[in-house]
């Protein structure tokens, strides 16, 4: 069973940056889309970025384009997905995922990612 664990969260100030590490229990990942979901209170959860690790091909939704950067580090016998988040804003404050699918899909369809991992709490708040 693929395990996923997330980190990096914290509170940060408003205009702040934070970078979000997913760490895969198997050594590689590159036949999967790695996903970041973000849920906040009182929303439904959203998509937020993701990559491939066929061919490295990376997803925004509209509302972060600009300010969040993924990235994959799988050397070493490990793989690890990246959030970088700049310019922080209260509305980015929630529990962010990482996520795996052995899909190709366009856009990131919450249903076809099949490993979850248990999150990590993001506040953004002066």
């Amino acid at each position: 069973q693929l395990q996923l664990v997330e980190s990096g969260g914290g509170l940060v100030q408003p205009g702040g940056s934070l970078r979000l590490s997913c760490a895969a229990s198997a050594s590689t990942l590159d036949n999967y889309i790695i996903g970041w979901f973000r849920h906040a209170p009182g929303k439904e959860r959203e998509g937020v970025s993701s990559i491939s690790g066929i061919d490295g091909s990376t997803y925004y939704a509209d509302s972060v384009k600009g300010r969040f950067t993924v990235s994959r580090d799988n050397t070493k016998d490990k793989d690890t997905v990246y959030l970088q988040i700049n310019r922080l804003k209260p509305e980015d404050t929630a529990v962010y995922y990482c996520a795996v699918s052995a899909f190709q899909m366009t856009g990131m369809t919450q249903d076809l990612f099949a490993f979850w991992g248990q999150g990590t709490q993001v506040t953004v708040s002066s």
